[in-house]
This record gives structure tokens, C-alpha cells and sequence, in this order.
């Protein structure tokens, strides 16, 4: 016994020790975040900025970094320690319409004299996104300023964007590299055996594919086939953007292996010349040659680069004060969860807040519900829409502008708006429902431990460690098949549609909003711009501003905010880049499915979640 206690007092104090130790790094971290926040303050006070009329005439910049998100995450320390110490990197995230904001700026920017694409550090995106922010190339096109894409490599969201160039520079040893689309998963079902888990499934809809890689060792005939249908369909509008863009052949863009081979062969393996004969590049340039080119076109810096300006730093000076008619734009970007939001998820709770604070507000005249979800949360969904019924009978119109993706319960919040806007490439529609719930009885009885007792109906005990019993399974099922009809009469109301046509696109079958809206599930074709107009059109509004809706911070909070974010930079708090890019790809797909499993959250056990919606990051 004394040696016992002997052991538990050494654990208690190497405990004592490590929270000690954590104590005084985060005091640590926080003052050198205060000296940091006091230099900032001092330096720019007293530095001398010029003013818009010393500047010489320079081009824009668009080095856009990691995701582009339609809402920003707010990351609080637990989170960013958190995604550290598995490896993954605190990410810089851009806000899709600061970056079209900003383009639409410059174009009327008599200082702005052009505009140069440097994308190497843009991840991926959604097709959706891209050619929002192609619009607004286009238009600074039309305003007659040139445009020249910089990179040494291309992936195909870069790429995508760098068509878009008048010309398009790359390094002699770069690439082009347009895998195309598609969606893969991991299949857990002979693993969960082996760890004698137990998945218990419910679910409704032939195409609900979510709980396949619980159930399944492979995709499913029924979702391979529905797949393939809106990734082609996905992948064709890309490759004929480009296309038209170049001025080159489908063929060139997207050609078959055969193909592909004996063009490689004819450029003797230079995947950089290769997609200069392919039309893809107009020039094979260093590094060096390609800032003198620049400096030529838009002047020097008279420092061996060009005068410009990062899209990060560019002030247009066009701040206006807000007009007496306002529409609110109210985001909701992630899963969805019951309660509120956290990092990178819709919050029930939290949104539902945000449209009440619009419908309460006598300036709003209409709201604008902006979604990019696949979904989650029957319930937390449910909330959110009784909000958008609530300002539609306070007579405050609400459109949909449906982003990259709008599906499952992304979809439910979107079917009561007065009119809902998609683009062909979005995502929706996977109207179904499931359930999950996995029990450990077998894996704990393997090592001999047990779950036994008396409780005072069926439901007492049910849990994770208990077997569960096939009448409560009966019941669940039944709970998910009623879900599944509430959801499809609710569809069917609302799109004035009969059950029965609406069962026929539903069964959890994903759609593109072309093909969505051919079946009655979205009304027009349409971006954010026109989902504004149609707004202020339902509305009867002519001069109105934008009014944002976000959970504001408090003062203490934005202050922490803050510091976090400038001692991040100051002592660089990322992991990730010590470790070996196979771990860092491991560790980001391990942190997902986690993060799939934090937001099951339903009081319910009911979810609407799109199962396939990361085409572009396969």
C-alpha cells in the first residue's frame, strides 16, 4: 500500500510539473503576444504612410493563400494547439468575396495598371468559387487592363484561374497538373471487425452513401453511379472553360491515357514543354526573367521586381456609411451542428440567432441565406428554417444563394426562402436521412468486461458498452423513415411538388443546381450578385448597402483574438512543417474523420449529410 501511494504522489507531481510547465508557455506566449501587438502600434503610428496621390501607378497582386471560405474562422487557443499537435497547420484562410471585393476595386483603380496572378500557395477550391472570382477577372479585363499569370507549378485550381491571364508565364522545370475530379473514401467495415465494433446503421434513400464506409468495403453500384454523373458533368464545365479561355480543343485539356503517353513522349518526358505544345502556357520563364518581364509591363520597383500591391494589402478607400434600407447576408459554411457554431460548422443555434437579429432589425429589408453545407443536424437544420419561415411572415423576403455545395440539410435550410439561387456547378439536393450508432459490447467482453443491470423500460442503459436491443433498433429505424418523410412532404410543400415527384429526385441522390433546378428543386441560375438583386427586387428596394451578419466578439475577446494571431506569425506556431509531407496527408485525413464524428451531435441521432461533396480534393 505505501508503495502505492508512493507511485501516486510521483504521478500527482510530474502532473503538477507538466501544468506548471503548460502555465507559464502560455503566459510566455501571451506576453511576447503583447510586446508584438505594442511594437505593431508604435511602428505604425509613427511610420510615414503615403498618401493615394504619392503612389506611382502599379499593378495588383493576387497572391492568394490556402482555402478560399466564404466565412472566416475564428480559431481560439484550444483549437490551435489542438490542430498542432496532430500535425496539422494553422492554415490562412482568404474570404472569397474580400478577394472579388478587392478585384472589383482595382478595376476602377486609375493606380491600378494591372494585374498579376501568383496562386502557387491556393489550395484547392470548388469549381463554384473559381469562377466567382473569374467573373471579376473578367470584368477587370473589361476594364482594359492586362493580366499575367506567375507560377512555377500549376495544380488545377491555380490553373483554373491563371486561363483566365492574357498570358501565362511558368518555370522551365514546372508542370500543369489537371487530375480532375472525383470522390474517394476510406472503408472501415473489416477493420471495425477485427475491433470487434459493432456499427448499427439506419438509414433511408438508395443513394445515402454516407454510412458505406461503416458498412461497405467498397462504393456502392447505386453511389457509383450517381457519382459519376455530376462529377462528369462537374469536370466538363471546367475543362470547357478552359478551353474557351485558350482557345485550345477539350482534347488538349483532358486527354485520354493513350493520348497523354505520346504527347509525353514528343516533349521527351518535360511535363514544362509538354504544356506549352498543349497550348496550356504561353511562356517557359525563371524566375528572374519573369520579374523583368513584369517590371517592363508595369514598371520597376527599382529593386530587380515590379511595382505592385498584394491583394492584402490594397485600400481602395471606398468605404461608404450603411444606407437606411439594408439586405442581410447571413453565411452558413460548414457542417451542420446542434447548438452553437464551432470551428468550421454551422451552429443551429448560432445562425438561427443571426436571421432573428436581421428579422428584429427595421433596416432589413430582405436577407440573403449564403450556404455552403453538406449538411448534418436534422434537428439543428429544422431551427435554422423556422427562422427563415419567421421573417418570411414578418414579411422580410429571404433568397438563397447556394455556394459550392447546398446539400442534405444544407438543402432543408434552404427550401422554405422565398427564391433560391444555384450555380450549375453547385452541389445539392441528397435528400435522406441516417442514423449511426457504434457499440463496443463485443471489443469490452473480449478483454472481459461486461455490461450488465435493471432499468425501467427498454431505453434505460442504452449506450455504447450494451449490445443493442433489436426493439430499440426497430425504433430508431422507425424514427429515421419519419424523418425521411417529414423532410420529402417539407420539400414538397415548399416547391409546390407532389410527395411522390419529390421521392423520385430524393432518395439521398445528389445533384448539380442545373440539374436541380430541371427538377424543381431550385428556381434560377445565379451568383451572389444576382441573389442581391433578386433580394432587393422582392424586397422593392433600389438603394440599399450590405449588411453582414456575424456573432460579434467582445472586446476581451477580439483583443485575444488578435494577439493569437500576430504571436502566431511572430513565433510561428506550426508543427506541420516538420513533419514528413506521407505523415502530414495521414494525419489531415485522420483529423477529418474525427472531425466527421465530433459533429454527430443530433439530440436526435438524425442526420441530412452530403457524403461526397470534397470533389476537388481527391
Amino acid at each position: 500500500m505505501k508503495m502505492l501511494f508512493k507511485f501516486l504522489g510521483t504521478i500527482l507531481k510530474w502532473c503538477w510539473k507538466i501544468l506548471g510547465f503548460a502555465r507559464q508557455l502560455i503566459l510566455n506566449v501571451l506576453f511576447i503576444g503583447l510586446l508584438v501587438a505594442i511594437y505593431f502600434a508604435f511602428t505604425i503610428e509613427d511610420a510615414e504612410l503615403p498618401t493615394p496621390t504619392d503612389q506611382p501607378a502599379r499593378a495588383l497582386l493576387v497572391d492568394i493563400s490556402g482555402p478560399i471560405v466564404e466565412k472566416q474562422r475564428r480559431l481560439d487557443p484550444y483549437d490551435i494547439a489542438t490542430q498542432n499537435l496532430i500535425g496539422r497547420s494553422v492554415e490562412v484562410e482568404t474570404v472569397l468575396f474580400d478577394v472579388v471585393d478587392q478585384i472589383r476595386a482595382a478595376a476602377k483603380d486609375d493606380k491600378i495598371n494591372g494585374m498579376v496572378l501568383s496562386l502557387s500557395d491556393m489550395s484547392e477550391t470548388s469549381l463554384t468559387k473559381l469562377r466567382y472570382i473569374a467573373k471579376a477577372i473578367n470584368e477587370f479585363k473589361a476594364a482594359g487592363k492586362s493580366v499575367v499569370a506567375i507560377g512555377g507549378h500549376y495544380n488545377q485550381s491555380q490553373y483554373y484561374l491563371a486561363s483566365y491571364a492574357d498570358e501565362i508565364m511558368m518555370s522551365p522545370d514546372g508542370a500543369v497538373l489537371l487530375r480532375g475530379y472525383g470522390t474517394y473514401n476510406l472503408y472501415f467495415k473489416d477493420l471495425l471487425k477485427n475491433l470487434d465494433i459493432t456499427t448499427h446503421v439506419f438509414r433511408v434513400g438508395t443513394y445515402k452513401s454516407f454510412v458505406e464506409p461503416y458498412t461497405r468495403t467498397d462504393m456502392s453500384e447505386q453511389a457509383r453511379e450517381a457519382n459519376a454523373v455530376w462529377l462528369n458533368q462537374l469536370w466538363g464545365a471546367f475543362v470547357d472553360d478552359i478551353a474557351m479561355n485558350r482557345g485550345v480543343t477539350v482534347e488538349s485539356i483532358s486527354p485520354d491515357s493513350a493520348t497523354l503517353l505520346s504527347a509525353i513522349k514528343a516533349a521527351n518526358g518535360d511535363f514544362a514543354k509538354l504544356s506549352q505544345n498543349l497550348g496550356l502556357v504561353d511562356a517557359l520563364m525563371t524566375r528572374q526573367q519573369i520579374r523583368t518581364k513584369l517590371a517592363e509591363t508595369f514598371g520597376s520597383d527599382g529593386d530587380d521586381s515590379f511595382n505592385y500591391v498584394s491583394i492584402y494589402d490594397y485600400n481602395a478607400n471606398d468605404f461608404m456609411l450603411p444606407k437606411a434600407d439594408q439586405i442581410a447576408v447571413v453565411v452558413a459554411s460548414g457542417a451542420i451542428i446542434d447548438g452553437y457554431e464551432r470551428e468550421g460548422t454551422v451552429g443551429g443555434d448560432t445562425t438561427a440567432a443571426l436571421l432573428r437579429e436581421a428579422r428584429l432589425d427595421d433596416a432589413v429589408k430582405a436577407v440573403v441565406l449564403r450556404v455552403d453545407s453538406p449538411g448534418g443536424s436534422a434537428f439543428a437544420s429544422e431551427v435554422i428554417r423556422n427562422e427563415v419561415e419567421a421573417l418570411k411572415e414578418a414579411d422580410k423576403p429571404v433568397v438563397v444563394s447556394m455556394s459550392s455545395v447546398a446539400a442534405s440539410g444544407g438543402y432543408w435550410i434552404s427550401t422554405s426562402a422565398n427564391r433560391i439561387l444555384a450555380q450549375p456547378t453547385t452541389i445539392t439536393g441528397s435528400i435522406g436521412i441516417f442514423g449511426i450508432l457504434t457499440t463496443f459490447e463485443d471489443a469490452l467482453a473480449k478483454y472481459g468486461v461486461y455490461n450488465d443491470g435493471i432499468g425501467t423500460t427498454p431505453l434505460a442503459g442504452v449506450g455504447v458498452t450494451r449490445a443493442l436491443p433489436e426493439e430499440v433498433s426497430e425504433i430508431m429505424q422507425l424514427g429515421i423513415e419519419n424523418g425521411y418523410q417529414r423532410f420529402i412532404q417539407l420539400v414538397a410543400s415548399q416547391r409546390n411538388l407532389s410527395i411522390e415527384d419529390v421521392d423520385q429526385v430524393a432518395q439521398g441522390r445528389v445533384w448539380t443546381g442545373y440539374d436541380a433546378m430541371k427538377r424543381g428543386l431550385v428556381d434560377q441560375m445565379g451568383d451572389f450578385d444576382d441573389a442581391i438583386s433578386v433580394a432587393a427586387e422582392l424586397a422593392g428596394i433600389t438603394d440599399y448597402s450590405l449588411d453582414w451578419m456575424e456573432e460579434p466578439l467582445t472586446p476581451a475577446q477580439q483583443f485575444i483574438y488578435d494577439m493569437i494571431n500576430q504571436t502566431m506569425v511572430f513565433v510561428g506556431l506550426d508543427t506541420a512543417s516538420v513533419l514528413p509531407p506521407a505523415f502530414e496527408q495521414f494525419a489531415n485525413a485522420a483529423a477529418s474523420e474525427i472531425n466527421n464524428l465530433t459533429n454527430f451531435n443530433d439530440p436526435n441521432g438524425r442526420y441530412a449529410l452530403c457524403p461526397s461533396c470534397r470533389y476537388f480534393e481527391n
